[in-house]
């Protein structure tokens, strides 16, 4: 067996993915990919050319031409470069968290953007974190899990988060954002959100982001 098993990471807006993903990987010497950059990215670009998100055939139409690289910057952070455009950061504002799962609801966009993600774990030793990767991108993959939190929980580090980058809202808006946002996730057509049946499922409510990258190590440690 290959000795750097890939790991599936999925889970709802705000379950903490991309930080327990992240310090898996830089801890295991894996590669980090964060599959919602990808969407984030081309959302960005629907927008900046004043598509209409709920028109599937030219928001497909515009993904299939555009350029996502995921890169490790010098910070060993990862950077997002949309058609050569670094946009780490204008992907990550309120407005594009609003309408990415629309662009995500799009089987030309998930199609696409699948292919991609597939090919970047060609080789083994990834941490791939999103809400497909376990079911659909890296179906066998030998370390699967399904991380979640209770909607207050999520609202909060979603908000920390946001302050950390200037923007300020409420917990109650951003409960009903998240909350809007699974119902889109969960109910899409094309490759919706659910474990997958061989998945850990951890509740992080109550956890540290150390605990549950320990928990995730030990699995990895388990599968040698």
């Amino acid at each position: 067996m290959d000795p750097k098993p890939n790991i599936a990471i999925d889970g709802p807006a705000g379950a903490g993915k991309s930080t327990v993903a992240k310090m898996v990987a830089k801890e295991l010497g894996y590669l980090y990919i964060d599959t919602g950059a990808m969407y984030r990215a081309v959302t960005l670009k629907a927008l900046r050319e004043g598509l209409d998100l709920n028109e599937p055939v030219s928001v497909g139409e515009m993904a299939a031409a555009v350029s996502v690289e995921l890169i490790a910057g010098d910070d060993h952070n990862l950077k997002v470069l949309l058609d050569g455009e670094d946009v780490t950061e204008q992907i990550r504002s309120p407005h594009i968290s609003r309408n990415v799962s629309l662009t995500a609801s799009i089987p030309a966009v998930r199609k696409h953007l699948v292919k991609l993600q597939k090919e970047m774990a060609k080789q083994g030793g990834v941490v791939m974190e999103g809400r497909d990767i376990g079911t659909v991108v890296l179906p066998d993959a030998r370390i699967k899990i399904y991380l979640t939190a209770s909607t207050e929980e999520r609202a909060r580090r979603r908000r920390e988060e946001l302050f950390a980058k200037g923007y300020h809202v409420d917990q109650e808006q951003m409960e009903a954002e998240i909350l809007e946002r699974d119902r889109i996730d969960t109910s899409r057509e094309a490759d919706p959100l659910t474990p997958a049946p061989d998945a850990e499922i951890i509740d992080c409510s109550s956890f540290t982001a150390e605990k549950v990258v320990k928990m995730i190590k030990d699995r990895v440690l388990t599968e040698r």
